[in-house]
């Protein structure tokens, strides 16, 4: 190809794919900016979807720099760990282990996992006509979403972006960017999805309802520094595939709690945690390419991501409703919707619809002990999965 026709060839190979992919890379940086929508993730992922569809782009391809990120950090699986050691350096287990009941709002909430998985398994079901397959570019005989597919489709209802990278890239690599731009979408509107879901399933005076902050508990630092220790060995035992997640993310709260390496703990709340954030946004805004992108199975996958965070909440929820049948202090029911791995994000709506229903009501810290305890829940959930499908 001669110069001439080399600095055309942008022009020329230029498609609507590739303006449609500009405009949502662009609509991702207008919400991280604008709408202050998990900026520290959508930005980089618009940005990197602007890069990835430009025509011919050197920054994806055999040696451009995307692509050698993406085969460094996210084929196999580095980037997420690092960023699960960097959010175990910054949670403080001390409210799940006030509340041990909050534990159980955890595990509850990743109902939405399997819902998920069980609808994107059940697109198989429906019987596209030949004529829209064709005008689609689908084949009318073969299921739209393997199992293992929707499985990885599934882990969006984990509200867990590191946790969908790990499940998607080993399940669904070629539908890894619409599964994580879900993932993280959906965990950036927390604020909007999580609220009306609440409203409809709980009543004016249980949204009242006031909780005791520390519930006359103190929890001892040897307590502190076993319960890493501990989860990662159980957990370990029960579904050795967890390890890597589970063991990463402990470590990271090891190294927070221990007390000997406060340097360490802020290198890798601060240091680590800005860095492969950056790295991981950017390197997975890459796989939106438009050929990728574009295609039905991607509206599928988003509609269904959302669903799946609808039913973490609705399940959450109703299950802290169940729970206050047995207890004579009753729980606030809105930290059962915490039990959903948005953190810290999700205890911060329920915060403050508490405070709009009452000013002096406070239900941060048991919130946050729902919270973590999701973290923890949507990991094993997600390794579980691994373990009985890998």
């Amino acid at each position: 190809m001669g110069t001439y026709e080399q600095l055309l060839e942008g022009f020329t190979g230029f498609t609507w794919q590739h303006a449609v992919m500009l405009v949502i890379g662009a609509v991702l940086i207008y919400l991280a900016i604008k709408k202050k929508y998990e900026p520290l993730l959508l930005l980089p992922i618009g940005f990197g979807a602007i890069l990835a569809n430009i025509p011919y782009s050197a920054a994806i391809g055999e040696e451009g720099f995307l692509t050698i990120l993406y085969k460094a950090g996210i084929s196999n699986e580095l980037f997420p760990i690092l960023i699960f050691i960097a959010i175990g350096a910054m949670i403080d287990f001390s409210p799940l282990l006030k509340q041990p009941v909050t534990l159980f709002f955890g595990a509850a909430a990743q109902f939405g996992i399997f819902a998920a998985m069980l609808l994107a398994a059940s697109t198989n079901l429906i019987e596209i006509p030949e004529a829209i397959a064709n005008f689609m570019g689908l084949d009318p005989s073969a299921p739209l979403f393997s199992l293992k597919e929707s499985a990885a489709i599934g882990i969006i209802g984990a509200a867990d972006g590191p946790t969908s990278i790990f499940v998607g890239n080993k399940f669904a690599p070629r539908y890894i960017g619409a599964i994580t731009v879900a993932a993280y979408s959906y965990m950036a509107l927390v604020p909007m999805i999580q609220p009306p879901v609440i409203k409809a399933l709980t009543t004016k005076a249980e949204r009242k309802i006031r909780m005791d902050i520390d519930y006359d508990v103190k929890v001892s630092k040897t307590v502190l520094i076993l319960f890493p220790i501990m989860v990662t060995v159980v957990a370990g035992i029960v579904a050795p595939i967890s390890v890597p997640l589970i063991g990463s993310l402990m470590f990271g709260n090891l190294v927070r709690e221990c007390g000997v390496l406060e340097r360490l703990s802020q290198t890798a709340q601060n240091e680590l945690g800005n860095i492969v954030t950056l790295l991981l946004g950017i390197t997975i805004g890459s796989t939106m390419v438009a050929e990728q992108f574009l295609r039905p199975q991607t509206l599928v996958i988003l509609l269904i991501g959302l669903l799946a965070f609808v039913f973490d909440t609705a399940f959450g929820v109703l299950f802290a409703k169940f729970v206050n049948l047995f207890l004579k202090k009753k729980i606030n029911p809105m930290i059962g919707g915490c039990g959903i791995s948005a953190f810290p994000m999700s205890a911060r709506v329920v915060q403050q619809m508490a405070q709009k229903e009452d000013p002096t009501n406070f239900i941060l810290m048991p919130a946050i002990g729902a919270n973590v305890a999701g973290q923890i829940g949507s990991v094993i959930a997600g390794s579980i999965i691994l373990a009985l499908l890998g």
